[in-house]
């Protein structure tokens, strides 16, 4: 298979956001996804960006050109334990997608994204009821810990 990762661009917003709709649906809470278009480009593309991402692109089926079929979006947090860290926010393969390998090459770009920048650690969540994502992030020895609780103050 014909898989091309590479770090997202401006033009693969409106793409982004429609795979974002479709974890948004999968997670079961697609009321939650507020953001616009352009606050979305805004702080991935800015003059100060606050996010990145890598896409995973496949050949379109008409042999014009690629479509963005996932996608590893991450910024940068930090620990006082452990300074600067990758925190991946989210990875999408989508559906028609999934069990090719674009998840494990995504993934894995952020691992080394990681080394590259010279931290420590990476960190993100996973949803307890997500079975396959827990299954696959074990197959990398990940710690899924649960004793830590989220906190969130919307405004």
């Amino acid at each position: 298979m014909d898989i091309i990762i590479r770090k997202a661009e401006k033009k693969d917003c409106p793409r982004l956001l429609e795979l974002i709709h479709e974890l948004a649906v999968y997670e079961k809470a697609p009321h939650e996804v507020t953001v616009d278009l352009e606050h979305f480009e805004e702080s991935g593309f800015g003059t100060n960006p606050v996010w990145w991402a890598f896409v995973a692109e496949l050949p379109s089926p008409s042999g014009e050109g690629y479509e963005v079929h996932g996608f590893a979006l991450y910024y940068i947090r930090y620990s006082t334990w452990k300074g600067q860290c990758i925190y991946l926010e989210d990875l999408l393969v989508t559906e028609k997608m999934r069990g090719k390998g674009l998840g494990k090459l995504l993934f894995e770009e952020v691992i080394e994204e990681t080394k590259r920048r010279n931290f420590k650690r990476m960190v993100w969540q996973v949803l307890d009821w997500n079975e396959p994502a827990i299954n696959f992030y074990k197959k990398y020895n990940a710690t899924l810990d649960p004793e830590w609780m989220n906190g969130i103050l919307d405004f």
